[in-house]
C-alpha cells in the first residue's frame, strides 16, 4: 500500500508547533509495563522536549479505546490491529500512524492433562477468550483450522474470559488467552508448574496479528497542526520505548510510580518489562507493510465468518513516522 498523504501534512514548517500542545493518549489496559514507553517518555521529559503536554488515560475491562477515540475522549489510542480494522470496516475511520510493537505476545495457555498437544486438539474443548476486539485473532485462527466456535459438536466452546486467569485455575476452561508478558506469569505465580501447561504462541501458528499500534482518526490527520503534534508525539514515544528497552528495571519503576491503584508489584512489572522489550525490539515505530499485510491476510482468512470482509483502504500511513524519524 502506498503511503497516504494528508493534505498539507508535508508542508509543515518549524514554526507550526505550538508550545505545550495537549495530547491525550488512551491505553488499551490498566497502567502496567505493557505501556512503559509512554510513561518513560512522560517521566524523562521527552514529551516536554517536544512541547507536548501529554495525558495518559489508563484502560480497563469496560473501556473500549475505539469508542473513547470516536467520542473525542482521546486524540490517539493504542489498539490491536484486528480490533482497529474491524472498527474501521464498521465505520470508524481510524488510521495506524505508528507501530511500536513488532511482535505479538498473544498465546493460549492450556492444561496438559486435557490431552491437548497440537491446535487440532482444541476441538471439543472450552477456551477462554477475551472480547472487546481481542477475540478477533482467535476467531480467525479457529476459522482457518476449520473449528467452529459456536459450541457445536466438534467445535470449541468459547468462554467469555475476564481479564484474569481464574477460568484456568478453577478448571472452568481447558485453555485461556494469555500474554507472554502478563497472564501466563500470573498462572505460574499461582503455583502452577510450567510442566503442567501447554502453550501456543500465535506467532508460531502463523496467525499473529499486530498489537498495540498507535491510531488516530482520519479526519484529524487532514489538519497540519494535528499532524505536527502526532509527529512530535511519536518521536518522543519511541524515544521512551528505546530507553525502556535499554533500562527495563528503571522503566518498570517508572510504571509503578504512575500506578495510582497500587495494584501492581515490582517483581511482576520488572518481569513484564523484560518480556515486553522482546516485542518492541526491532521497531523504530514505523509500520512495515509486510507486517500489515500479514495481519490483513490473517483476518481475511476467516472462512464464512471473517474478521473483515475486504482489504482495508487507507487504514495506515507512514506520513507521521517518515517525519518523526528524520
Amino acid at each position: 500500500m502506498k503511503n497516504m498523504v494528508f493534505g498539507a501534512a508535508f508542508a509543515l514548517t518549524a514554526g507550526a508547533a505550538q508550545a505545550a500542545d495537549d495530547v491525550t493518549l488512551q491505553l488499551q489496559w490498566v497502567t502496567q509495563a505493557q505501556f512503559a514507553g509512554y510513561y518513560v517518555a512522560l517521566d524523562k521529559g521527552f514529551y516536554g522536549e517536544e512541547d507536548l503536554n501529554v495525558t495518559i488515560n489508563p484502560g480497563g475491562p469496560d473501556i473500549a479505546p475505539p469508542q473513547v477515540l470516536a467520542g473525542g475522549g482521546a486524540d490517539v489510542m493504542l489498539n490491536w490491529m484486528p480490533s482497529a480494522l474491524a472498527a474501521r470496516e464498521k465505520g470508524l475511520p481510524v488510521v495506524n500512524i505508528a507501530q511500536p510493537f513488532k511482535s505479538s505476545g498473544l498465546m493460549l495457555t492450556c492444561w496438559k492433562d486435557t490431552g491437548i498437544t497440537e491446535p487440532a486438539d482444541l476441538a471439543g474443548k472450552t477456551i477462554g477468550v477475551w472480547f472487546f476486539g481481542n477475540e478477533y485473532p482467535f476467531l480467525s485462527w479457529m476459522s482457518q483450522l476449520g473449528i467452529a466456535t459456536d459450541g457445536s459438536d466438534g467445535g470449541v466452546t468459547v468462554l467469555k474470559q475476564g481479564f484474569n486467569v481464574d477460568p484456568l485455575l478453577q478448571k472452568q476452561a481447558d485453555c485461556i488467552s494469555t500474554m507472554t508478558y502478563n497472564e501466563y506469569w500470573q498462572v505460574i505465580d499461582a503455583g502452577v508448574s510450567p510442566d503442567d501447561l501447554v502453550t501456543f504462541k500465535y506467532e508460531d501458528q502463523g496467525v499473529a496479528t499486530l498489537e498495540d499500534g498507535i491510531w488516530a482518526l482520519e479526519e484529524n490527520l487532514e489538519d497540519p497542526a494535528f499532524v505536527d503534534k502526532m509527529v512530535r508525539f511519536v518521536r518522543a514515544s519511541m524515544k521512551g520505548w528505546k530507553y525502556a528497552e535499554e533500562n527495563p528495571d528503571e522503566a518498570a519503576e517508572i510504571v509503578l510510580e504512575n500506578d495510582e491503584t497500587g495494584a501492581q508489584t515490582e517483581e511482576h512489572q520488572k518481569r513484564m518489562m523484560g518480556e515486553v522489550a522482546k516485542l518492541t525490539a526491532g521497531s523504530n515505530g514505523a509500520l512495515e507493510e509486510a507486517d500489515y499485510q500479514r495481519t490483513v491476510d490473517t483476518l481475511l482468512a476467516g472462512g464464512s465468518d471473517p474478521v473483515i470482509t475486504a482489504a482495508p483502504e487507507g487504514a495506515w500511513t507512514s506520513a507521521i513516522t517518515d517525519l518523526a524519524l528524520q
